[in-house]
């Protein structure tokens, strides 16, 4: 089954509009028009470079392309020029579709058809048969260095984890994520939203927090979805109490206390939830106790087909939602010897339950100590004035290395609540240096802990990690 025969499939129930700013658009309305002004015909059988400034563009590039051309490339917004040739290359591209504004294939990459799409469906006839073999999606991972690696999937293993979810679509959602629809998080809202014919209203490119969740509210957002990093930004925004959701999920980095309980003091009426997923394993599960790390139980073999392993220390994934493979001249088998995909995330066993430490990649060495920079950043974040935290090395002659900590506070102290703002901020840093010498060992507390006003999240919604 394609995209477009999912959404077609459902006459009775007709796939909502996608709200974008000032442009609803009835996906439904794709059975007698086309983006691509009858000129879809032309891209059968090819790879095709989605390279468009705006996500709704993409959206509707990608409901028409499946089934259709052999493999589809999502661009992802502000991939540098200098990666172009790469994906280009390893992604074999031979065709471009691009918006008005979202460019044309630079003359370096050589001869490849483009075509420009209409912002929204022009009517037209449209031969929407499809192939015999299902087209295969590339998504681009987000690397802080380097060039990104091309991950394949087809829509088979993209919905996979979708046989878990008609309890939570249940009604009539209105579906609503900060990721952007090109990377894996937003894509697998996207796709919710077309299967299950919710309406869908993205984060626009340059929205801040508060005016996204303004949109949001005004329109009615009954399930939404973010990475933690996105969700400590909406609640120092101070706009999160516009919205009353019936369901918060958080992915893409781990989830603390500190923020799961915040967004349970935010939302107190929905379920918040956090997930466990990455481009290359898909979705492994979800957690709904309000309580970070995840129970012993769910380690084994669920009635879903997956199989989660946490045998070697790391959550290792095997399931129907896997990626195929890397694409590229001697890139690295996706999966391991016993076919599972490493997560690279560190676990640890309490009790009944396991919590990651950090990521195998990000480990700070304090003189042959390791310390993992997420466990230290959950422990500053436990502090109720503190919003988010970033954990990084700093040189030291003596152990080569030493643990520091930029905090971002809560907003809403000022001078009267207070003797001033840098003695408030001295105040918090000695009470969070007292916390992490009661909670840590002493190479994993901080020798320095400074205030600042930001930190820095990546176009994918996370942390950025300079020393990872």
């Amino acid at each position: 089954m394609t995209l477009w025969e999912a959404i077609a499939r459902r006459a009775a129930k007709p796939a909502g509009p996608w709200l974008d700013a000032g442009c609803p658009v009835a996906l439904g309305s794709l059975a007698n028009a086309s983006i691509l002004g009858g000129r879809l015909e032309t891209l059968r059988g090819r790879s095709v470079m989605v390279s468009t400034e705006h996500a709704l563009t993409a959206a509707l590039a990608l409901i028409e392309l499946d089934g259709v051309a052999r493999r589809m490339v999502l661009c992802t917004p502000g991939l540098a020029t200098e990666h172009l040739p790469q994906v280009v290359r390893d992604a074999q591209v031979d065709a471009w579709v691009t918006d008005a504004t979202g460019g044309a294939p630079p003359p370096e990459l050589g001869s490849i058809s483009c075509l420009v799409a209409h912002r929204v469906p022009q009517p037209c006839e449209v031969d929407r048969r499809s192939e015999a073999s299902a087209t295969e999606w590339v998504l681009l991972t987000s690397g802080t260095t380097g060039g990104p690696k091309l991950v394949a999937h087809t829509l088979a293993s993209l919905t996979a984890a979708f046989a878990q979810l008609p309890r939570l679509e249940q009604g009539a959602p209105i579906w609503s994520t900060f990721y952007d629809v090109r990377r894996y998080g937003g894509l697998q809202i996207l796709l919710r939203a077309l299967f299950f014919g919710s309406l869908l209203l993205p984060a626009g490119a340059d929205e801040s927090p508060g005016e996204f969740l303004g949109r949001a509210a005004a329109a009615g957002v009954t399930h939404i979805s973010g990475t933690p990093s996105h969700w400590r930004k909406a609640l120092m925004s101070g706009a999160t109490g516009q919205l009353r959701p019936d369901y918060v999920r958080l992915s893409g980095e781990i989830a603390d206390q500190a923020i799961l309980d915040a967004l349970r003091a935010a939302f107190p009426r929905a379920v918040v939830a956090h997930a466990f997923a990455s481009t290359e394993a898909g979705v492994a599960f979800e957690v709904q106790d309000g309580l970070t790390g995840f129970p012993a139980s769910l380690a084994g073999t669920s009635a879903e087909g997956v199989r989660i392993d946490v045998s070697r220390g790391t959550l290792r994934i095997q399931s129907p939602g896997n990626a195929s493979r890397y694409l590229g001249e001697g890139a690295p088998p996706i999966k391991d010897a016993e076919g599972f995909v490493d997560l690279g995330d560190r676990l640890e066993m309490r009790g009944e339950r396991w919590y990651f430490v950090g990521r195998s990649g990000g480990i700070i060495n304090v003189g042959g100590l390791k310390v993992h920079p997420e466990e230290v950043e959950a422990v500053i974040n436990s502090h109720p004035q503190v919003r988010m935290s970033l954990v990084k090395p700093r040189r030291n002659p003596i152990t080569g290395t030493v643990v520091t900590a930029e905090v971002v506070l809560v907003d809403g102290e000022t001078a009267e609540s207070a003797e001033n703002a840098e003695a408030h901020a001295k105040r918090v840093c000695r009470e969070i240096l007292q916390t992490c010498r009661e909670r840590l060992a002493a190479h994993k507390v901080p020798a320095l802990i400074r205030v600042v006003a930001a930190l820095e999240v990546s176009a994918s919604g996370k942390l950025v990690r300079r020393d990872a």
